[in-house]
This record gives C-alpha cells, sequence and structure tokens, in this order.
C-alpha cells in the first residue's frame, strides 16, 4: 500500500507540485517506508551543504532511503534500472541520473546533468564502489564519478552508512550482494524487530582546494572506512 501510495504521487501529484515539496514528500515517504520494515534512522547533525556530491558506501537497496530520509538529493544510477518493472519508472520521477557504463559520449552528458543539478544547490549522490557489500567492507572507488563535482566546483559530502542491531552489533539482514534476490534480502530485514540504519557524516572535501579525482576519491573512501570501522 505505501508503494502504491508513493507511485500514486509521482503519478499524479509531482507534476503540478513545486520541486521544494516534491522534495519534501520524498523525504516524508523514505522515512515511512523505514518505519514500515523497522529500521530505525540515526544520523550526525553536521550540517551538510546544499549542492554537495553525497558520496556514501553501497550495502543495500535502502541506502537510497535511507539517505533519502535524511538527506533528500537525485541519485546517480546504473542505467539498466530505468528498465525495471515499476521500480524504474519511480526513479525517473524522482530525479534519477542513469548512467551507462562503458559510454564516454554518454558519461559526458550524464557529468553535465549532474554539474547542472549540483549548480541549482540540489544534492546529488552515488555510491562510487559500484556494487555492494555487506556492510563489513568497503570496495575502492570509481574515481571518474566524482568528476561533476569538480566541473561545478561543488563539495563533496562522504556519508558513511552502517546497519546495526539495536545492541550495536553488525548485522548482513540489509545486505544486497552476491546472489541475494530482493526478496530473501526483505525478509531478513523483516526476520529482525528492529534494525539501526546510521549515518556518519565525514568532514566535507573541497574540490575546489583539490581538483583531483583520484586524490578526492582516495580521501572520501578513507574517511568512509575509518567511521565504519570506529562504529
Amino acid at each position: 500500500m505505501h508503494l502504491l501510495r508513493g507511485t500514486a504521487i509521482a503519478a499524479v501529484g509531482f507534476p503540478f507540485i513545486r520541486p521544494e515539496r516534491q522534495i519534501r514528500l520524498r523525504q516524508r515517504w523514505s522515512a515511512q517506508l523505514l518505519k514500515i520494515l523497522g529500521i530505525r534512522l540515526e544520523k550526525d547533525e553536521p550540517f551538510v551543504a546544499p549542492g554537495s556530491l553525497l558520496v556514501a558506501n553501497h550495502v543495500s537497496w535502502l541506502d537510497i532511503f535511507v539517505i533519502n530520509a535524511a538527506y533528500p538529493a537525485a541519485f546517480i544510477s546504473k542505467a539498466e534500472v530505468r528498465d525495471w518493472p515499476l521500480i524504474g519508472w519511480l526513479a525517473a520521477k524522482n530525479e534519477t541520473v542513469f548512467l551507462r557504463r562503458g559510454s564516454r559520449g554518454h558519461a559526458r552528458i550524464v557529468n553535465a546533468e549532474i554539474a547542472s543539478l549540483l549548480g541549482r544547490g540540489r544534492q546529488v549522490a552515488l555510491f562510487p564502489e559500484g556494487t555492494t557489500t555487506d556492510g563489513s567492507h568497503v570496495h575502492p572507488f570509481h574515481a571518474a564519478l566524482l568528476q561533476p563535482a569538480i566541473d561545478a566546483g561543488a563539495p563533496i559530502q562522504p556519508l558513511a552508512l552502517c546497519y546495526r542491531l539495536p545492541d550495536g552489533r553488525f548485522t548482513r539482514a540489509p545486505a544486497y550482494d552476491g546472489d541475494v534476490s530482493l526478496l530473501d534480502c526483505l525478509k531478513a530485514i523483516v526476520a529482525e524487530r528492529e534494525i539501526v540504519a546510521r549515518i556518519h557524516v565525514t568532514p566535507q572535501l573541497a574540490t575546489a582546494e583539490l581538483p583531483d579525482r583520484k586524490r578526492l576519491s582516495q580521501s572520501a573512501r578513507a574517511a568512509i572506512v575509518e567511521r565504519i570501522e570506529a562504529s
């Protein structure tokens, strides 16, 4: 019912709602979804500047809703998601930028689209690992994905995502990795009474001071790894 409600809002309401109102609705819908699934959101209080490129480690399909509930953003996604039934349509309605891998020409178009969003003060979020893990470690980052922030002179904001049980123990229930299906992942999530989704906000990286995407990606990853290991 919650998914159908979100579909109805996107299909009927969004064409007549101002962008600012759309963002608030998306944030509220994401927060309600987490509540339905038994996910408690905890986030740091540091201010996240408008027009930042949010860079996070990737554990689950839940990551999108966790970030949206805390810091509403447009997301960068692989192009294949656009063809997923319903989910792809919803993603397109919610400012998702679809990236076709292996196409330099398309990458330039996407980079310009992302830079435009950042220039308008919109948050844009991406998962530069390019894949998911069980949350216990972080893969190397694809540095090329950070180029739009450099082009737009926008700051990069690393976010460390952690999923824990209420007593602080690690859980891989939300992990959508390996051969885990969406249904298996959903079953594992609802089997837990409560899961705590924690967003750690690490120090912002100024692209104007370090316009080197490889070094920026290394710095962002190091900051995220440090917070995950500390948690």
